[in-house]
């Protein structure tokens, strides 16, 4: 394991800022809203070339005390259990206040290596703003800005101080990325934690609760998962403040990161027009395919539902024919563990490598018994085929007129594919090229 570094402190005093800066990236929601990071946050960093993993975790607010605040509290007790170092970060415009007190003392209690950190310090002329902050006991307050790295050097080159700088074997090669994707509420932090089997994403009954992507690592029989909890995919019309823009666009962009995308569905709501929208943008990334019938257990004993159900879905997923379909109840752990046969039977199709004279081979037969039409006076012929990729199997056949190939003769090129080589549960691109003279 590499070391694990967390950033903790109050809502909106930057954590999420400066763990982009850190993670050089934007995998963090910013914005200027107390409490939005809701969830632990985990990145890979390298710092002089010492590995570690940096948690974001949420706002620590002492004053509230309803239910979705205490699973945030949860989270970030789990986080600075995890973690070897601690960065505890303070506002530096708003001073030292009452809640940055009573964290500084739940810390100590934890007999870890803590870094009291004041963002918002833009530049040399405002250190002083820091001097308040010697008032929690510490030695060392470190100055920085998270929006534009003033002080950061100085602040890490201590954190990183005394941790490993071997960096463990990858075990990425034959790890399989799971994004679960779908309407807000549908249950996918519930589907997730019950797969973990302890609450690591937040869950919660109000829509929404997710607005991040969220990757866990997970490990079932010798193979590794990552799985992407995904915020809630609305409707366009209802995407209306910017933050859900925000996270409507990075669960989108899930969809590049995965090879199989959990499209999960409430049957107690039924089959919407928005579910098979979410379905369309996986295949549009040419992703994997499984759908997930979440809550399953609330109309088993009802067959009329059922059997609408089960219509509608047939009726609006006619281009995704090829996904396989599991009834599931993340609270009752129904069919969940069977989720992973799906997800390993999709995943071994979609990374599946046929060699050039087996394609060769059934184009030949393909054309005996479905001869090319006629192109005019001639007919279209088709030279050869091989396959040019995974993760879709991709292939490409050349012929004398491309453009003379119809849909439905690509469709049936598809199908036979599928048939004969045990691609019934993948994605299949197909590329029609025009065959040129050397």
């Amino acid at each position: 394991m590499t070391s694990i570094v967390a950033i903790v402190g109050r809502p909106n005093v930057g954590k999420s800022t400066l763990f982009n800066r850190l993670s050089r990236s934007k995998d963090s929601l910013v914005d200027d809203y107390p409490g939005l990071t809701r969830d632990n946050l985990y990145a890979s960093v390298s710092w002089e070339e010492t590995p570690f993993t940096i948690i974001d975790t949420g706002g620590f607010d002492d004053n509230s005390e309803d239910q979705l605040t205490t699973k945030i509290k949860n989270q970030i007790i789990k986080a600075v259990e995890e973690a070897d170092r601690i960065i505890f970060l303070m506002d530096g415009q708003k001073g030292l206040l009452p809640g940055d007190e009573e964290m500084a003392g739940a810390l100590r209690q934890l007999k870890k290596k803590i870094f009291y950190v004041v963002n918002k310090v833009d530049g040399p002329e405002k250190e002083y703003l820091i001097h308040d902050f010697y008032k929690l006991g510490t030695d060392m307050v470190y100055p920085v800005s998270g929006a534009h790295g003033y002080g950061l050097r100085t602040l890490m080159d201590d954190v990183i101080e005394g941790l490993p700088k071997e960096r463990p074997e990858s075990g990425d090669v034959n790890r399989v990325r799971v994004a679960i994707l779908g309407r807000p509420n549908a249950g996918k932090s519930s589907l997730i934690n019950r797969i973990l089997g302890f609450e690591r994403s937040v869950v919660s009954e109000i829509p929404g609760t997710t607005r991040d992507s969220v990757d866990t690592l997970f490990k079932r029989k010798d193979r590794e998962y990552l799985l992407i909890d995904t915020a809630g995919i609305r409707r366009k019309s209802k995407v209306k403040e910017k933050i859900d823009k925000f996270s409507m666009i990075k669960a989108l962009n899930s969809l590049d990161r995965c090879h199989v995308a959990v499209i999960l569905f409430d049957a107690e709501d039924g089959f919407m027009e928005q579910d098979a929208r979410i379905c369309g943008y996986a295949l549009d990334r040419n992703r994997g395919l499984i759908l997930g019938v979440n809550k399953y257990d609330l109309i088993k004993s009802d067959p009329a539902r059922k059997k609408a159900l089960d219509l509608a879905i047939d009726r609006q997923l006619n281009f995704a024919t090829f996904a396989p379909k599991i009834n599931l109840s993340a609270l009752t752990g129904e069919n969940v563990k069977k989720l992973f046969d799906k997800i390993d039977l999709v995943y071994n199709q979609f990374s599946t490598r046929i060699g050039t004279g087996e394609v060769n081979r059934l184009v030949e037969e393909m054309i005996h018994k479905r001869p090319p039409p006629m192109v005019g006076p001639r007919r279209l012929k088709f030279f050869y085929a091989t396959q040019i990729d995974i993760r879709p199997p991709t292939f490409v056949v050349f012929v004398n007129y491309p453009d003379a190939v119809h849909f439905s003769y690509s469709r049936f090129i598809v199908n036979q594919l599928r048939a004969q080589f045990d691609l019934k549960h993948t994605p299949i691109k197909l590329i029609i090229k025009k065959r040129t003279r050397e």
